[in-house]
């Protein structure tokens, strides 16, 4: 009896799913490309005149240093107390609650001295506040400074 050998079976690779799924991301880009014009949104920003909000009559500077120290209106502090600091705040004020309070603090201050500055304010009835700031020379556009208002909430 003569019998005949099989071959033996080459391996192959099935290229027709790796095309399926290149074909859905394919689509997938495809689609998201087109709806990107659609999610741009024309922003409107505020414009601000630094110079315009300089000439407000009834306004308190309150400086911090970098060690804590406190200034009001270039009258130093004596003591580091939110009290002393309540005291001349509502002195300067003179009884004014329209006063916007402008907190001049050096960048290495202690966020707790900025905040004793806004717990004062408060206790002084003085709910107006701002943040002095002033623009560094690599991104800055303009001279100055530029000042950022804040409501306490009442």
């Amino acid at each position: 009896m003569k019998f005949s050998r099989r071959r033996a079976d080459e391996p192959e690779i099935n290229l027709i799913p790796f095309i399926d799924v290149l074909l859905v991301v394919l689509i997938f880009l495809v689609l998201s490309t087109t709806y990107s014009k659609f999610t741009e949104l024309q922003v409107n920003l505020p414009s601000a005149d630094s110079e315009a909000m300089r000439d407000r009559p009834a306004e308190i500077i309150v400086a911090v240093s970098n060690d804590g120290r406190y200034a009001v209106n270039r009258q130093v502090v004596d003591g580091r107390s939110v009290e002393l600091l309540t005291a001349a705040i509502a002195a300067a004020a003179a009884g004014r609650t329209d006063t916007v309070v402008i907190v001049s603090a050096d960048a290495l201050a202690a966020h707790q001295a900025v905040v004793n500055v806004l717990d004062a304010s408060r206790r002084a009835g003085l709910v107006r506040l701002t943040f002095a700031t002033q623009a560094t020379q690599a991104g800055a556009a303009g001279a100055g400074g530029a000042e950022a208002g804040v409501t306490a909430p009442r």
